[in-house]
C-alpha cells in the first residue's frame, strides 16, 4: 500500500533524509521514531507530496507519487502536527470544502458519524476562532477522513487531546488500519505507539537505524533481556534519551 524507495530529502547541503526506504502494507500501522531532528517530519511531507524529494520513489497504493500525483493523493490523508483551517468556514463548511475537492457526492451522511466520532456534532455551525486547539486538530482530522482514505500519515496527532481524546483518537487509527488502511504515525508519545503500532521504524540524523515488527526491532536491542519496552529500544538504539 505505502512503498518507499531510496527516499532523499535535502535542505541545501543539509541532508534532512537520506537514501531511506520501507513499505507499510494493509492492515499496518507503522511507528516512525527518533531524536528530533531525525528527519520524521521531512519525511512525513516527501510521502505525502507536500514538498518535493530529491531523489527517490514512493508509491501510494499502487500509484507513483512523481508521476501520478493526483491518483495518489486521493488515496492518502496527511494529517500535520499544526491544525491548518480557514478562519471563516464553519466546521460543517470545511467538511463540504473538502467533500467538493475530492468528489465525494452525499457528504453529509458520511460527516455525521465523523463529527459524533471526534465529538464535533455540537460544533458544527462554529468557526476555527471558537474551537480549542484539540478540537481544531479533531477538525482536520475529520476533514481528511472523510474520503475514506486507504493510506494515512499522522504526524503528533494528539498534540492538544485530552486523555479521552487521546483515548479516543487511538481506538480510531486501530479501527481503521483493522478495516485495511496503511497507517504511518509520528509521535513522541512511545507507550501510544507501543500500543497500536505492529511496526516501527527508527531514525537517526536522517537515516535507518532500525525498523521491523515490534518484535523483531525489541529482539534486536534487548541483549538477551526479557520485556524490554520502546523507550527503552528508542534509547538503545539512538544511543540517548528520547526527545
Amino acid at each position: 500500500m505505502i512503498e518507499v524507495e531510496a527516499l532523499q530529502k535535502r535542505y541545501g547541503n543539509f541532508t534532512a533524509v537520506g537514501n531511506l526506504s520501507f513499505s507499510v502494507g494493509p492492515g499496518e500501522v507503522l511507528g516512525l521514531v527518533g531524536p528530533n531532528g531525525a528527519g520524521k517530519t521531512s519525511t512525513l511531507r516527501c510521502i505525502a507530496g507536500v514538498i518535493p524529494m530529491n531523489s527517490g520513489a514512493v508509491r501510494i497504493a499502487g500509484h507513483d507519487l512523481a508521476t501520478d500525483p493526483v491518483a495518489a493523493k486521493r488515496e492518502l490523508a496527511f494529517f500535520p502536527d499544526e491544525p491548518r483551517l480557514f478562519d471563516y468556514l464553519t466546521v460543517r463548511q470545511h467538511l463540504a470544502f473538502i467533500a467538493r475537492i475530492y468528489g465525494v457526492e452525499g457528504h453529509e451522511a458520511l460527516a455525521a458519524p465523523l463529527l459524533e466520532e471526534l465529538e464535533l456534532a455540537d460544533k458544527a455551525d462554529v468557526l476555527p476562532v471558537e474551537l480549542s486547539r484539540g478540537m481544531r486538530q479533531k477538525l482536520v482530522i475529520a476533514c481528511g477522513l472523510l474520503h475514506s482514505p486507504r493510506v494515512m500519515f499522522f504526524d503528533e496527532p494528539l498534540t492538544g487531546l485530552d486523555p479521552l481524546g487521546i483515548r479516543r483518537m487511538k481506538d480510531s487509527i486501530v479501527r481503521r488500519a483493522r478495516a485495511g488502511a496503511a497507517v504511518v504515525l509520528s509521535s513522541h508519545l512511545l507507550h501510544l505507539l507501543e500500543e497500536v503500532c505492529t511496526h516501527v521504524l527508527i531514525l537517526k540524523k536522517g537515516e535507518k537505524v532500525a525498523g521491523g515488527t515490534l518484535v523483531e526491532v525489541a529482539a534486536q536491542f534487548s541483549n538477551g533481556e526479557a520485556n524490554v519496552g520502546l523507550e527503552e529500544i528508542f534509547i538503545r538504539a539512538t544511543g540517548g534519551s528520547e526527545s
